[in-house]
């Protein structure tokens, strides 16, 4: 079992920034393939990025060069860095592990969930 945990939302004016940890108890994160996804209210839930446990990261096209995921495997904590954030990315933030090193952007790929973090983002 993985537990996540994720911190650091709140309310943000457009065009500020977040840093969102993700911090995993019961094993180590550089096993497994993490993902950060967003829900808004009403819709579903959307892949932003992921990271593999080579290193390899991967994120949402509308999000490309705005955020960045991380892992300090140390504190074995993955990061979501957001700048120049946008109201529309107002959100439940959710981070999540996957079975193993690698996984798709898909959310049925991932097996242990965070409660997730409310990000507003006001215009």
């Amino acid at each position: 079992q993985v537990q996540l945990v994720e911190s650091g939302g709140g309310l943000v004016q457009a065009g500020g920034s977040l840093r969102l940890p993700c911090a995993a108890s019961g094993r180590t994160l550089s096993n497994h393939a993490i993902g950060w996804f967003r829900q808004a209210p009403g819709k579903e839930r959307e892949f932003v990025a992921l990271s593999w446990s080579d290193g390899t990261t991967y994120h949402a096209d509308s999000e490309k060069g705005r955020f960045t995921i991380s892992r300090d495997n140390a504190k074995n904590t993955v990061y979501l860095r957001m700048n120049r954030l946008k109201p529309e990315e107002t959100g439940v933030y959710y981070c999540a592990a996957g079975r193993g090193p690698f996984a798709s952007s898909s959310a049925r790929e991932y097996d242990y969930w965070g409660q997730g973090t409310q990000v507003t983002v006001s215009s």
